[in-house]
């Protein structure tokens, strides 16, 4: 948090080119940094969604002297992984905020256009279209749903 908050400067080059060639172009970038950070509660051995977990990090943030910014994130260890779960922590977040939590800003969900996932296999001709390689998702229809509530 404070060191996204705070400039910061680095060498930026085109590496696309080879290294050693005279024509590499390098040039000294700064950053303005970023005053709008916000936290993303993922949960760890124990879902992090609730109205304690959510009051003790804007504590926390507060007593550091930054902004209660929390963004929640319905799938990982909140949802304890299973795709299938995200609807209860979205739902939690929501109700929190229409009781006033305005410190939630936001929330992430892990959906794609089929549920579930699948591995990526040594031939990408067998893939089932509209499913994820990667972590477990809900499909379009729920997350649509979602958004309706």
């Amino acid at each position: 948090f404070f060191s996204s908050r705070r400039r910061h400067t680095r060498l930026q080059g085109d590496w696309s080119s080879d290294v050693c060639s005279s024509d590499l172009q390098v040039a000294i970038v700064q950053t303005q940094g970023n005053p709008d950070c916000h936290v993303i509660l993922r949960g760890g051995k124990s879902p992090n969604y609730d109205e304690a977990h959510v009051a003790a990090a804007c504590k926390e943030l507060e007593a550091a002297g930054l902004a209660p910014r929390l963004m929640v994130d319905c799938s990982h260890a909140n949802s304890g992984k299973d795709p299938n779960r995200q609807p209860e922590v979205w739902k939690s977040i929501l109700r929190q905020r229409r009781e006033g939590n305005l410190h939630l800003i936001g929330a992430m969900l892990e959906s794609h256009l089929q549920s579930g996932s699948q591995p990526l296999g040594p031939d990408p001709a067998g893939l089932k279209y509209g499913v994820s390689i990667t972590d477990a998702c809900m499909d379009w229809e729920t997350t649509a749903a979602l958004f309706k509530d």
